[in-house]
Formats: structure tokens, sequence, C-alpha cells
């Protein structure tokens, strides 16, 4: 039985069809056999697991959606899902790998792209032949991103960008960078490619949460772009802000696989370490402390279930995948913090995935929008007013 099954408190199992439970177990095996016994040392040496790349593209998680002629798996938006959830019960670095790669880089060539653009790239992003990344934040424009600093200039042939990008996942190995910039006052997406001339890609360092992840910088000194390389579809920041939703999809999920890594940590735990001649989960804070867990995994389960089901219709709005990533990523970190108390001193310890998970939601909490940036786009929607403009 894979680690998935043990953590269903409402059969949930039971509102999925074949081919869904066959992508969260095949996933689910895969991370219990190649990601588990290596990622703490990974996490340690602040490296990413790049030989797990070719791995992760025979399993077809690479642009899962899309379709079949650019060499993807085209499934459904709750089997993306689910795969979301298991590569982050692993680690939150590698599904932030996987997300960049399908949703933020294969995602807006599909949706914005020319067919030639399509045609080369996404068979490659798909086998993982290239990697990705997208460079939208820039390191004064976070929740803002409209106002980008970062520049595209008509040029005799394409175009020269100038600007910088920050807090860019998969940057520094990245083949291509789907890299949003204001040409003449409107947001369009270009296509970047590494060994460009005047563009830089370094890596951050000295993190303390996905340290099993690549972050980089991307800095673009006067970088010819050929008109080729234009995103000819890409018109405005909506476009833009389309790719985050995709992410933010994959979050939402990915989070509950955090949740579920912790819950069965604290669980496993409580019920062998003896206090006072009996097991701490025979004590009543231990169990209300357990009871709350459950209860938010099962609610964080049913609502990223819904939201791929209304995806798969076409009825998600992004503001249902905004209320589903501010929620989860808040349970996600409750519970991790929960977790470690259960484990005292002992979570603390690479010997436990609690510390770990709970330093990379800090991360995932902020990124693709933060906890306060969420609140106020679904309060917008409710109210009728955008209260960010005040």
């Amino acid at each position: 039985m894979t680690l998935i099954n043990k953590v269903d408190y409402y059969n949930i199992e039971s509102l999925l069809n074949e081919e869904e439970i066959m992508v969260r177990n095949t996933v689910s095996d895969f991370v219990n056999s190649e990601v588990i016994p290596i990622i703490e040392k990974y996490y340690h040496d602040e490296k990413f697991p790049a030989h797990l790349i070719p791995k992760l593209a025979e399993l077809g998680l690479f642009g899962i959606t899309l379709p079949q002629k650019y060499g993807c798996a085209e499934m459904n938006n709750v089997a993306y899902g689910l795969a979301m959830q298991e590569l982050e019960r692993g680690d939150s670095g590698l599904r932030s790998f996987v997300s960049v790669q399908s949703a933020l880089v294969m995602y807006p060539i599909y949706t914005f792209g020319s067919e030639e653009q399509k045609d080369y790239w996404l068979p490659k992003l798909a086998s993982g032949e290239k990697i990705g990344c997208f460079g939208l934040t820039e390191p004064d424009y976070g929740s803002n991103p409209g106002g980008m600093i970062t520049r595209a200039e008509k040029v005799d042939g394409g175009y020269i960008l100038n600007g910088a990008k920050m807090w860019i996942t998969n940057g520094t190995i990245a083949d291509v960078a789907v890299v949003w910039a204001k040409l003449d006052g409107v947001v369009y997406g270009f296509l970047v490619e590494k060994g460009t001339k005047g563009f830089e890609a370094p890596e951050m360092k000295g993190k303390h949460s996905l340290k099993a992840s690549v972050t980089s910088e991307l800095v673009f000194q006067d970088v010819f772009v050929p008109e080729s390389n234009l995103l000819p579809n890409s018109r405005g920041l909506k476009s833009a802000l389309m790719c985050l939703s995709q992410a933010r999809y994959g979050i939402a999920w990915g989070v509950v696989g955090s949740m579920m890594a912790c819950y069965d940590s604290a669980l496993e735990y409580a019920k062998s370490r003896k206090q006072f001649s009996k097991p701490i989960a025979a004590y009543q804070i231990t169990q209300e402390k357990l009871v709350y867990m459950i209860t938010e995994i099962t609610k964080a389960q049913l609502l990223v279930l819904q939201l791929g089901r209304m995806k798969d219709k076409n009825e998600a709005k992004f503001t249902h995948i905004s209320m589903a990533k501010r929620n989860n990523c808040e349970k996600a970190l409750d519970i991790a913090r929960v977790a470690r108390e259960i484990l005292g001193a002992n979570g603390i310890l690479n010997e436990y995935p609690v510390m770990r998970h709970m330093n990379n939601l800090e991360s995932v909490k902020t990124y693709e929008g933060t906890h306060e940036m969420h609140t106020l786009i679904i309060g917008e929607d409710i109210t009728g007013f955008a209260a960010y403009d005040n």
C-alpha cells in the first residue's frame, strides 16, 4: 500500500477514475523509491537532484495536460494535480521544478506561441531534453508585476531586452526562459535562449528554504531576441497572469502532499513515542492535534478535487484557484508546525521530513501570490471592491 492511501479519511479515492488512480500510484511509487531516500542529502547540500529529470520525463509529467501530438500525456487536470501532490510529498523543490516546466514554460508556449514555436519547443521540453524557466518577478516588483521595468525595444529583425528578474526557479539550468517585458508600454512574452549574448542567470545561494531547488536571478543587458522568439499571442499582462493561474493550481494540490507527509510522520511517531508509561497518541492534547491535521487535510483534498473537476469543465475562475492556493498553503504550514510540536525535539532532525517541509512551505506560501494578495483577489470578487488599488 502506498503512503497516499493511508491519508484518505473520507474515501476520496472513490471519487477518482482508474486513470487518475494509476497516475497517483505511479508517481507515489516513484517518490517512495527514488525521491524520499535521497532528498534529505540533496536538501542539505543545496543541490537539485538533476538525475531525476529523465525519469520525470519518462513518467510523462512534463506538460501532462497538453496534447499528445507534442509528446505530452494529454491527461486531465485532476491527474495532473494528483501528480503534483505526490511530488510535493517528496519535496516542494521537485514539485516546483515540474510545475515550472509544465505550467510556466510549456503552457505559455502552447497558449501564446506560434505553431513553429510549439512544434520545436514542446516535444523537447516534454522529453526533458530542454529545461525552461519563467521570468516575471523583478527585484522591486513581486505582488505588483505590472510595475515591471524590464523593457523590450524593437530593432531590425527583433528586439533588445534590458532588465532583471528575481526568484526564478530553474533559471541557472534552463535552456530557455519565458521572459515578460514591456514593449511600448504593453507586456509581451519572449523566448530567451541560454547562451544569448548579454543574458546571465546566476544562482541564488544562502536559502533556508527550497534548498533542493535551483533559484536564480535573470539579467538582461542589451540582449537581442529575434522576431521569431516573440510569443505572438501574448499581448498584455493578462497573458502572464494566466500562466500564474496554472502554476497556482499545481501548488494548491502539491501542498496537500506536504500535509500528508507531515501528518503521517507525526501519527506514526505519536503511536510509538512513550511518555509516562503510554504512547503520546493516547493523550488528549496529542489526539486533538492529530484530529485537526486530518480534518484540514480532508478539507484541502476536497477543495482541490472539486477545483480540478471545474477546471476540466472550463468552469474554474482564477479566483477559485486563489482560494485553493490561499487555504491549502496556510493549512499546510500550520500542519507542518503542529507535526513538529508532536515530534518534540526530534522534529528538527533530518531523520524526519517535517522541518524540511516546514521550511519549504514558508516559500510556497509566498510565491505565486502571497496569502495577502490572494485574500484581496477573493475579496474583490465577492464584494466588487478592489482593496489593493487603495
